[in-house]
């Protein structure tokens, strides 16, 4: 890892104590901030709350909430920006359903580090990849669906007001300059008033 950039922050998620310790003694010399540790699944999930890391590494079996469950609520709830399940199951249904829980990497146990910190390099970059690209898509529906709520404005401020298009997208406009408000927020309130 390259020492001028931020280190990633990690939370690591194991109930084995010794293989905890291990990881986290491999990933400060790797040059990675471990900021916080777990035993379990809700304990997993709190930690990310608390500290937001770039990456959570799980194990799959562990008490009371499992490593895909875990998994599955830290990536709805945008808790990490990576996660990675460690463990020793190569089942396929449990890279199935890991599929599904918005996991980045699946690393089988043992695993070494000349083959972990290129996983973790490789599955961080992919997923600050699919952020972005997820986060241009969330822009680029709320900029269609504002564009739907001031057309829809528009058309009753025609309807209404006898204005012709561009006077009444004129109207919405300076509204909007007046009051200091988005031009959505102007049309949402136009249509909530005409029901």
């Amino acid at each position: 890892m390259d020492k001028t950039e931020h280190a990633l922050r990690i939370v690591i998620a194991d109930d084995e104590p010794i293989a905890k310790m291990d990881l986290r003694e491999l990933l400060e010399d790797s040059g990675y901030e471990v900021v916080g540790e777990a035993s379990d699944g809700f304990d997993a999930v709190e930690e990310c709350r608390k500290n937001k890391p770039d990456l959570v590494l799980l194990d799959i079996k562990m008490p009371f909430l499992d490593g895909l469950s875990a998994s599955k609520i830290i990536f709805q709830e945008k808790l990490a920006d990576t996660i990675i399940l460690l463990t020793a199951y190569t089942d396929p249904e449990f890279i199935e359903s890991a599929k599904d829980c918005g996991v980045s990497g699946y690393l089988v146990k043992p695993y070494y580090e000349k083959s972990l910190i290129p996983s973790i390099e490789l599955a961080v970059s992919r997923s600050r990849e699919m952020k972005k690209i997820r986060a241009e898509v969330e822009r680029a529906q709320e900029r269609l669906e504002s564009r739907v709520i001031i057309e829809k404005a528009k058309g009753l401020i025609m309807l209404r007001d006898q204005k012709n298009e561009e006077e009444a997208y004129s109207y919405i406009r300076q509204i909007s300059q007046q009051k200091h408000l988005s031009m959505r927020r102007v049309s949402e309130m136009i249509l909530v008033r005409s029901i």
